[in-house]
């Protein structure tokens, strides 16, 4: 062991007794190469002694109001197996995804089982994030985990630091555009398997590029947790446009925390688009740093059973001259709940801020539950801002409309429920994304019926 590497890992301390097992003894590790870049071994020994310290989230803390604190824990959780059988997962991978794509990653249980990057223009770096470390260290350094977990959800960020090799680094250079997006599969199985998902994307001046992201389990019946995190850099005249589709089994976990930085004139897309899980945690924050920068963030989201959905968002205007827009829509069924806390928080200084926040609530149950905190702070002057939150059952007059033209009820309602998401998927830039995610949403309607 090199001085360096032990100086690292004296960095450690003893697990606290909140965190029992083989598992919390040392921080979570796959095979790795062994020339990866001392200022990668120290963040990542720091986020392992972070995570230790931090303290797990608790009642009263005003980020996690509402929250089902009983999802939130530790101590079950492990490394995944290497996945044999890959074949089924590319097949499954290739058939439910896109079909007209610029590169394509597949991952499982952390490890990458495939890699398409012929559509790429030249100049591009899209490669995994563990290649990029080696052969681009001081590029991935400059955006890698530079924006803090500001929701409430620091102690999965740190665990997700002190882990992380799994996902992808994607630089698109002055003036390229590429004009198909790029996917990326994480699959998780195995009980207790815990996988690390990280994309680090940026589009320097004039560029252009869009990113899919699939969260998927290998079957319906292990327990996984995926702690996802998204570095999106769009700098000065860049755009970047990302999306989470989170299709996860009944059983499983997702945390998934994006943090997006704007340059000037530049434009960010940020979705999420949840459809399984038993528990997510959605953390998303875009910052908006120089005059012309552009944000939207959007949601679409159905949950049924006694699914949880946790998103936390904020819109950080630091300078003048700004806009963002966010629209987060929730269908819920059965005994489900629903979390959305959006703050608009314009800096003081960023003057003529347009800020918009809209969370739109459908409940198809009684005894569904839909929580909803908009807020505001504004430290500047002439701006435009607006927010609001809405909750509603479908009316007996729409269904009364569609089964007077021959729909049956079930029917009527599911279409209402998938009109009433599809306004927050339009705004997604490329045809084949939207239609698929509409394909999604009506798989899981038919389920309902």
């Amino acid at each position: 062991m090199s001085n360096a590497v032990a100086e690292i890992e004296s960095l450690q301390p003893e697990p606290s007794a909140e965190f029992q097992g083989d598992w919390f003894t040392a921080p979570p590790r796959h095979e790795e190469p062994e020339n990866l870049p001392s200022w990668y071994l120290e963040l990542r020994a720091q986020a392992w002694h972070q995570f230790l310290e931090t303290p797990a989230p608790f009642r009263t803390d005003e980020n996690w109001r509402f929250a089902n604190l009983k999802q939130v824990e530790f101590a079950s959780l492990k490394t995944g197996e290497i996945v044999d059988e890959i074949d089924p997962i590319i097949a499954e991978t290739r058939e439910r995804g896109l079909r007209d794509v610029a590169a394509r990653f597949i991952f499982a249980n952390n490890r990458l089982v495939l890699s398409e990057t012929d559509g790429l223009p030249e100049g591009v770096i899209c490669e995994p994030l563990i290649d990029a470390l080696l052969a681009h260290p001081e590029l991935v350094r400059t955006h890698f985990m530079q924006e803090p977990a500001r929701l409430g959800g620091a102690k999965f960020a740190a665990l997700h630091g002190s882990a992380t090799l799994s996902g992808i680094f994607v630089h698109v250079p002055k003036n390229v555009v590429i004009e198909k997006p790029i996917e990326v599969a994480h699959w998780a199985g195995g009980d207790g398997t815990t996988i690390f998902p990280h994309a680090l994307v940026i589009a320097e001046a004039g560029a252009s590029v869009s990113v899919v992201e699939r969260h998927r389990s290998l079957n319906e019946s292990d327990a996984t947790l995926t702690i996802g995190l998204a570095d999106l850099a769009p700098e000065d005249g860049g755009q970047v446009q990302y999306v989470c589709v989170q299709h996860l089994n009944d059983h499983s976990r997702q945390v998934q925390l994006n943090g997006t930085r704007v340059g000037r004139d530049a434009k960010a897309v940020s979705g999420f688009v949840n459809l399984g899980a038993k528990w997510i945690r959605n953390e998303s924050v875009s910052r908006l740093t120089a005059p012309g920068a552009d944000s939207r963030m959007l949601s679409a989201n159905l949950a049924d059973g006694d699914q949880e959905f946790d998103q936390r968002t904020l819109q950080l205007h630091e300078a003048q001259h700004t806009f963002s827009d966010l629209l987060y829509k929730n269908a819920l069924y059965d005994h489900a709940r629903t979390i959305f806390s959006g703050l608009i928080q314009v800096m003081p200084g960023a003057h003529y801020t347009d800020a918009y926040q809209k969370c739109r609530n459908l409940l198809g149950s009684d005894e569904a539950e839909a929580n909803s905190m908009p807020g505001l702070e504004i430290d500047a002057d002439q701006v435009k801002c607006s927010h609001g939150a809405t909750s509603g059952q479908i009316s007996d007059e729409e269904i009364f409309y569609l089964m007077a033209r021959g729909i049956p009820a079930q029917r009527a309602r599911q279409m209402i429920s998938q009109g009433f998401l599809n306004e927050a998927i339009s705004h997604l830039a490329g045809e084949e994304l939207r239609d698929a995610i509409e394909q999604r949403f009506e798989e899981r309607f038919a389920v309902l019926a």
